[in-house]
C-alpha cells in the first residue's frame, strides 16, 4: 500500500468535494488518504485524519496540497520533516509553485501513482531574530525574509552586512532577503530582479529606498546577511513568507542564510519555470 497525504485550505469552496473524489480514486488504486487531523475534521472527512505524531516518512509516500501558492508555502514548511515529495493543486489564480489545474488532477495523480513525474527542489531560507546576542526567534522562509516599518512609522536606518562585511545602511520602508522561489514575489513587486528557481542565490531588495543608488544585489547562497535595525519607532517588523511575523526593537539584528532543508515540488515531465512565466506576463 502507498500512503498520500492531502493538506487543504478549507477556505476554498471546491475542497470537499475534491477530497471526496480523491478519496474513491485513492480506495481504487489502493493508496491510503491521510488528512491532517484538525484539517479532516474541518473538511467533513473525519476518518481519513491522522494526528501530528503519527506523520513520519515512513507513513507517507507523498503530499497533495489543496490550495494556492500561499497554502503551498505553509504546508511545505509544516511539513518538510517528512521528506516527501508535493504535488501543488491550484485552487485559485496562476501559481509559480502550484502544478495542477483542478481538471488535471486524477491524470496527474496517475503519473504520480506511475512514478512518471520529475523533482523540483527549492532551497529555504533560514532566519534569527537577535537581541544583545541571544535568540529570540527562528523561522524558516521558502519566499522571503522582510524588515519593514509599521504603518505610521517613518523611514528606518536598516545596516546591512555580509558574512560580517558592511555592506550599507539603506534609509528605507524596508528590506527584502529572498530566495529565488520569492524573487517573483514582494521582491519583485519592489523591483529586484526575477532569478530561476535552480539557482542557489539570495537577493537583498530595499523597500522604497531613500536614496537614488540603492538597488537589488545578488549573492551567493553560501553567505550570510545580517540586518541590524536602527529606529526610534516600536512598530518595525520581521515577516516570514507573508504569513508570520516577530516584533523588532532598535539595535536588534535579523541574522539569513541558506537553511539545510530543501522542498521538493512534483512536476510533470516536461515542466519549465519559463512557461510558468509566460503565463503570468500574460495574465497581468
Amino acid at each position: 500500500m502507498k500512503h498520500a497525504l492531502v493538506w487543504p485550505n478549507p477556505e476554498k469552496d471546491q475542497v470537499r468535494g475534491l477530497i471526496g473524489q480523491m478519496a474513491r480514486w485513492f480506495d481504487q488504486h489502493r493508496v491510503t488518504m491521510r488528512v491532517p487531523k484538525d484539517l479532516a475534521d474541518t473538511v467533513g472527512f473525519p476518518d481519513n485524519g491522522i494526528e501530528w505524531t503519527d506523520l513520519s516518512s515512513e507513513t507517507i509516500d507523498w503530499i497533495i496540497v489543496l490550495g494556492g501558492d500561499g497554502t503551498l508555502l505553509r504546508a511545505a514548511k509544516e511539513l518538510a520533516f517528512l521528506d516527501r515529495p508535493i504535488l501543488g493543486v491550484n485552487l485559485g489564480h496562476l501559481g509559480f509553485l502550484t502544478e495542477v489545474e483542478v481538471p488535471d488532477l486524477l491524470l496527474a495523480l496517475s503519473a504520480m501513482l506511475q512514478g512518471e513525474y520529475v523533482l523540483d527542489e527549492r532551497r529555504l531560507l533560514s532566519a534569527r531574530v537577535l537581541r544583545d546576542g541571544q535568540e529570540l526567534a527562528r523561522f524558516d522562509a521558502m519566499n522571503d525574509v522582510v524588515v519593514a516599518k509599521g504603518p505610521f512609522a517613518r523611514l528606518i536606518n536598516l545596516e546591512t552586512f555580509v558574512d560580517n562585511a558592511y555592506v550599507t545602511t539603506y534609509p528605507a520602508d524596508g528590506l527584502i532577503v529572498a530566495t529565488p522561489t520569492g524573487s517573483t514575489a514582494y521582491s519583485l513587486s519592489a523591483g529586484g530582479p526575477i532569478l530561476a528557481p535552480d539557482l542557489s542565490n539570495m537577493v537583498i531588495t530595499p523597500i522604497c529606498p531613500h536614496s537614488f543608488f540603492d538597488r537589488s544585489i545578488v549573492i551567493d547562497g553560501s553567505h550570510q546577511i545580517k540586518i541590524r535595525i536602527r529606529t526610534i519607532h516600536r512598530d518595525t517588523l520581521v515577516t516570514i513568507d507573508g504569513q508570520e511575523g516577530h516584533p523588532l526593537e532598535d539595535g536588534d539584528e535579523v541574522v539569513v542564510q541558506t537553511s539545510p532543508v530543501t522542498i521538493r515540488l512534483i512536476r510533470r515531465p516536461g515542466w519549465s519555470f519559463f512557461h510558468v512565466l509566460r503565463g503570468w506576463r500574460k495574465g497581468h
